[in-house]
């Protein structure tokens, strides 16, 4: 998971280039481990023909919702995982409203609620 804390009323799209480069290795496999993803799934809101083209030089597919177009893009039947892990994290009163003036301390409530969420999943399974 890949996590970038800004500024309020920020807008999203800055973020995406820093978001896919935060991504930690991926380890398990035999030679080096992976940095990046093999495709980005994203709403409307980050339909930009530059961030599809940067992201196509990086050899990383988009799927990407078109502006204007209708519902119904294809993107849920995968995304809501997205959506599902959103939805966990807002559980926690402290990520749901921030009360923290320093950013650091946000950050590290987020990384124990994702921690115990990680926790919660592998023992229900």
């Amino acid at each position: 998971m890949s996590v970038v804390l800004t500024e309020a009323n920020r807008n999203d799209i800055t973020q995406l280039h820093a978001l896919i480069d935060g991504i930690p290795p991926i380890a398990g496999k035999v030679g080096a481990p992976r940095r990046k993803p093999t495709c980005v799934q994203a709403d409307r809101g980050y339909d930009s023909e530059p961030h599809r083209r940067e992201l196509r030089k990086r050899n990383i597919r988009t799927q990407i919702a078109k502006r204007n177009t209708e519902n119904g893009s294809g993107l849920g039947t995968t995304r809501w995982v997205v959506e599902r892990t959103i939805a966990w994290l807002h559980q926690f009163r402290r990520l749901r409203i921030r009360y923290e003036r320093l950013a650091n301390i946000h950050e590290a409530f987020l990384q124990l609620d994702t921690a115990l969420i990680c926790w919660r999943f592998v023992v229900a399974s």
